[in-house]
């Protein structure tokens, strides 16, 4: 069962690659801010957008681009500049951030869609 391309569907999934970006900056600003709340608060928040927007698309792909854009985010904001300047402190608060993360996205992409009647579709 595939679903037609339409721009309306290209613009959501759009809007959630951009979600994916802003969860991973303020994610990357809580997690080790406000230890250990600011880390589930993080956390909470990739949960929030990856089941999201399997439940807005309707298909795993509403998990996937979200999740690789905020995967790619976090690594790039993980890796230190040329300046020395970093926004992730080598500790153990931002990689639990980043295997959690990626955890609750593997998590969201194979939970069981089920149709309005209960039935497993997949």
């Amino acid at each position: 069962m595939t679903t037609p391309v339409t721009l309306g569907r290209i613009l959501g999934y759009l809007g959630l690659a951009v979600l994916g970006a802003l969860v991973a900056l303020a994610g990357a600003l809580v997690q080790d801010g406000w230890f250990p709340g600011g880390l589930f608060l993080a956390l909470a928040g990739c949960a929030a957008l990856f089941y999201g927007g399997l439940k807005a698309t309707g298909s795993r792909v509403g998990v996937a681009v979200p999740a690789a854009v905020w995967l790619v985010s976090v690594l790039l904001l993980s890796s230190s500049r040329p300046e020395g300047d970093f926004l992730f402190a080598a500790g153990a608060s931002a990689y639990l951030y980043l295997l959690g993360g990626a955890l609750v996205a593997v998590i969201c992409a194979t939970l069981p869609q089920l149709t309005s009647s209960g039935a497993n579709t997949a």
